[in-house]
């Protein structure tokens, strides 16, 4: 199976959704714990909850390997992206600080090192060639890195997770503009909590990429699940909660292409 589905798009803008997948190598699939069986904390159903980003002519890039695989928005060095509990490269614990493999089962080091050459770095060399190209035809581009992950995880923070958050690696991986542009949408509707640089400031892709004074703006949005489907298996999606969302997201997306652009 190849690593990701890419389709090209008509505006300067790519979506990337890195944790999708659910696709599984022989021997992950073989070592998994009970507990992760399931792939729990996969981004379920996020294609479709931004498939409406192909209508606005948005290129899409989206992983088919489960991150319990590789985790694709994570650095190449797997060095620690946050200073408070988070997973790895390679995550051995769920993010509820269950293991993912059982005893003995854990890949490799050779294994993980194949799936870091076929499968991470195929990945992010798409997005660099996709980036480079929509520079080139329209200047610069704007790379929107879409997430979602259950609405409470004691061990990754604490409460209830803001339903909207948005991350810009503490304004580093975008212009002010664009920030401002997508709180104003956020600011403009009383349904869903949100915040910007919260828990989530964004992963490696919006770190690594993010280059707004070489006309590259990202920005990570990772969502609350319970907005959109069930937190419980089977993690159903449920598409009245799923369209009033997205009266949300699409000004959000719209907001980064109008306020992404050059002055």
């Amino acid at each position: 199976m190849t690593p990701f589905h890419f389709t090209p798009g008509r505006l300067p803008l790519l979506v990337s959704i890195p944790h999708a997948g659910t696709q599984l190598t022989p021997e992950v699939e073989a070592g998994l714990s009970e507990a992760a069986r399931g792939l729990p904390d996969t981004d379920w159903h996020i294609p479709q909850l931004f498939d409406f980003v192909r209508d606005l002519g948005a290129s899409v890039l989206i992983g088919h390997f489960s991150r319990f695989v590789i985790d694709l928005n994570r650095p190449p060095d797997d060095q620690p992206l946050y200073t408070t509990a988070t997973t790895g490269l390679y995550p051995e614990t769920l993010f509820d600080g269950s293991p993912t493999f059982a005893p003995g089962k854990t890949p490799t080091a050779a294994q993980r090192a194949g799936y870091l050459a076929d499968i991470w770095q195929p990945y992010h060399q798409q997005i660099q060639r996709e980036l480079a190209r929509l520079k080139a035809e329209y200047g610069y581009a704007l790379l929107f890195d879409a997430h979602s992950i259950a609405s409470v995880i004691p061990r990754l923070f604490e409460g209830r997770l803001p339903d909207l958050n948005i991350g810009t690696n503490g304004g580093q991986s975008c212009d002010a503009a664009v920030t401002q542009g997508l709180e104003a949408v956020c600011a403009a509707q009383n349904r869903y909590s949100w915040v910007v640089n919260g828990r989530f400031k964004g992963g490696y892709i919006t770190r690594a990429y993010g280059r707004p004074e070489e006309k590259v703006q990202a920005v990570q949005l990772e969502l609350a699940q319970l907005n959109y489907m069930d937190e419980t298996p089977p993690f159903a999606w449920r598409q009245e909660r799923a369209s009033a969302l997205q009266s949300v997201l699409k000004p959000l997306v719209k907001s980064f292409i109008e306020r992404g652009k050059p002055a």
